[in-house]
């Protein structure tokens, strides 16, 4: 093979899978921004603020350690609903319950219907756990928003390099003359072996 063939048919190669890349790149930073935006904008119409700093809800042990970096802040972000699902929401749900899930409640007050502490807890950790997992959604989705954004940057990257290297690439077989062979070290073909 001569070796212009060879470095256009690499580079316009290079130049198709570098297309693809800025491509991706593009709808990876779109779906990066419209993932964040709902995400935002689903968690700003919920309202929901964190304790204000040296506040009683923040003075709590197994809260305060994690929920002190947003104190007073409105929850709009992925992190943030992670932070009050898990520190905040789940710590007075397991007071509130006595360490029970809405299971094991859900299945004690079954076996005692008249109870009505009991179905009060049911009441109160089935809305707690809806809340926690409607959050940790949102976290889920911020992070996927997240690692959009990171592979955009290598999507972007890698399709700017492609493009150089497969410009490069055509000059080369642009100044190479159709004479020249393409060399591989070590192969020769008076040393390939016959039919």
């Amino acid at each position: 093979m001569h070796r212009k063939t060879f470095d256009t048919l690499a580079s316009s190669m290079a130049l198709v899978v570098a297309a693809v890349l800025l491509a991706a790149s593009g709808l990876l930073l779109w779906a990066h921004s419209f993932v964040s935006d709902n995400v935002r904008e689903q968690l700003s119409s919920q309202k929901i603020f964190f304790p204000a700093a040296g506040s009683d809800g923040l003075q709590d042990p197994l809260i305060k350690p994690y929920l002190t970096k947003y104190a007073g802040q409105q929850l709009v972000n992925g992190d943030q609903a992670k932070a009050y699902a898990d520190h905040y929401i789940a710590v007075h749900l397991a007071e509130a319950s006595g360490g029970k899930t809405y299971a094991e409640l859900s299945a004690a007050a079954q076996a005692s219907p008249d109870d009505t502490v009991l179905a009060g807890k049911v009441a109160t950790a089935f809305k707690g756990d809806t809340l926690r997992g409607l959050l940790l959604n949102a976290y889920a989705f911020g992070t996927m928003a997240k690692v959009a954004f990171v592979a955009f940057w290598i999507a972007l990257g890698s399709g700017l390099l492609l493009l150089v290297l497969s410009g490069l690439g055509l000059r080369h077989a642009r100044h190479t003359g159709y004479d020249v062979a393409l060399h591989v070290p070590g192969w020769h073909p008076e040393n390939q072996p016959t039919g």
